[in-house]
């Protein structure tokens, strides 16, 4: 099975040596999205909640270039440095996926790249 790499504008350039997502056959694997602003490569600027959403603006943008939608989305993982966080996950991450919901995990980190307090990766079945 080949695998092809996906890239959009509309989200953060991958900042090491990997790609916004992959897509091996009907599945895309979504690298880890912060709260860059693509246009800028910073932080969003704002609270937690513009951190938030933006790394779902991030992942719904990625998750078109590939083809589907966060609609698509059978698997998230989010990471916060603080769990206290999570209700204002489940909030927003509502506004971007519908039921049946993905499967999920959340994990509590000691920190993320570039001083973030949040990051999602997922997985897409197209």
């Amino acid at each position: 099975m080949s695998k092809q790499p996906i890239h959009t504008p509309r989200a953060p350039a991958a900042i090491g040596p990997y790609s916004q997502a992959i897509r091996a056959g009907s599945t895309v694997y979504l690298s880890g999205q912060i709260p860059l602003v693509p246009a800028t490569m910073e932080l969003v600027k704002g609270d937690i909640r513009a951190q938030i959403r933006q790394v779902f603006d991030n992942l719904a943008a990625v998750a078109e270039a590939s083809g589907g939608s966060l609609a698509n989305a059978v698997r998230l993982t989010v990471y916060l440095t603080d769990l206290a966080h999570f209700p204002l996950v489940n909030e927003i991450m509502a506004e971007y996926c519908k039921e049946p919901y993905p499967a999920r995990a959340a994990i509590g980190v000691a920190s993320l790249p570039r001083g973030a307090a949040v990051e999602v990766d997922g997985i897409l079945v197209l």
